[in-house]
């Protein structure tokens, strides 16, 4: 039995010929009922609230699988709009087909409470994947492949990405624009995006999540919210990460984990937030906990120093990247993970 008739025989269809979503969804952290959600339902009480509203948007969720005979694929979803959900992406109602690392088509339906949507698929082997419009916190409820079959994709290494708006993906033109997807196609792994808008300041409660979330490989890419939003200073940005890695060291002793400090913020290099740090201070403190705890023996952990990632030109609004900086940051990212020995070669693909 080959891998794609394994995954087949693991799907299940009702009477009407749907499939059940579940085996083909990537990027999941967490569920609530039927839908994914990037922070754990059961312990949201412990979160910011801002935290705890972007855990329901679904970025970086998709659907990956092959197929075989098939001249389309109709998706069936429900969509949920949350208030602050259509500040992410002005493309809402766009699913984009790739497959193997290269887009293929996009389909633009106007929402409706539940509805369908179906995309045409050309005759391929290898890996597609479908990404659904994430500012309609889509919830898949179906597939049903047309004139053939269709089964989940095989399974790949599982890479958690923490971080804030920058990883959550503000900026880019699709989803699959954004630095952790594209990253993560580069690299062969299956991207699980935990950033989260106004967030990222090394909150102790999403650090123990993280811990308790089963992964391949680790990235924290936080730190600019730290000096306007909620102002740190360069100790308690030390301190902080200390014990963010710490706690999630402590569900992860072995994991490869790559810390990426924060990136250009051009209004906020020079600039002292309210406790006297400018960014440069906070970026410095970041970088020191970082090498500290590499000194003190975890040899699984790598820094990446994101000052010099991202020039004025790949700055949108002067803070979230444009697509050219994504992929900038995609770019540096896979080569830090490739470079420190953290992803082992067999799991790394070519071109991002």
């Amino acid at each position: 039995m080959t891998t794609t008739d394994r995954a087949s025989s693991d799907v299940m269809t009702n009477p009407s010929g749907w499939l059940d979503p579940a085996p083909f969804l990537r990027g999941v952290a967490w569920r609530d009922g039927g839908r994914a959600v990037r922070a754990d339902p059961g312990d949201l009480d412990r979160l910011p609230w801002d935290t705890a509203e972007r855990a329901a948007v679904p970025v970086g969720v998709r659907l990956e699988f092959t197929a075989r005979g098939a001249t389309a694929l109709d998706i069936r979803y429900r969509a949920a709009l949350p208030g602050a959900a259509d500040a992410l992406r002005d493309l809402a109602h766009t699913f984009a087909l790739w497959h193997e690392g290269a887009l293929v088509t996009e389909v633009t339906e106007a929402p409706e409470e539940e509805t369908v949507v179906r995309i045409g698929l050309p005759d391929r082997p290898g890996r597609f994947t479908v990404h659904p419009p994430e500012s309609l916190c889509p919830e898949i409820l179906g597939l049903r492949p047309v004139g053939g079959t269709v089964a989940p994709a095989p399974a790949q290494p599982r890479w958690l990405v923490h971080g804030d708006s920058i990883t959550e993906g503000w900026w880019s033109t699709r989803p699959a624009h954004a630095w952790p997807a594209a990253a993560g196609r580069a690299l062969g792994l299956d991207a699980v995006n935990l950033g989260h808008a106004g967030a990222g300041r090394g909150e102790l409660a999403v650090a123990q999540q993280i811990a308790g979330l089963p992964a391949a490989v680790l990235t924290l890419a936080f730190g600019t919210n730290c000096w306007s939003r909620t102002p740190f200073s360069a100790p308690l940005m030390r301190e902080t990460v200390r014990a963010f890695v710490s706690l999630v060291r402590q569900g992860h002793p072995e994991t490869p984990l790559l810390v990426l400090s924060p990136v250009l913020r051009p209004e906020a290099e020079r600039t002292p937030n309210a406790l006297g740090a400018t960014l440069a201070d906070l970026r410095a403190a970041l970088e020191e906990a970082v090498l500290a705890c590499c000194d003190a023996g975890d040899d699984r952990l790598a820094l990446l120093p994101g000052r010099d990632i991202l020039g004025p030109a790949h700055l949108a609004d002067g803070l979230h990247p444009n697509d050219a900086g994504h992929a900038s940051m995609a770019e540096a990212v896979a080569g830090a993970l490739r470079t420190s020995g953290l992803v082992p070669p067999r799991e790394v693909r070519p071109g991002i």
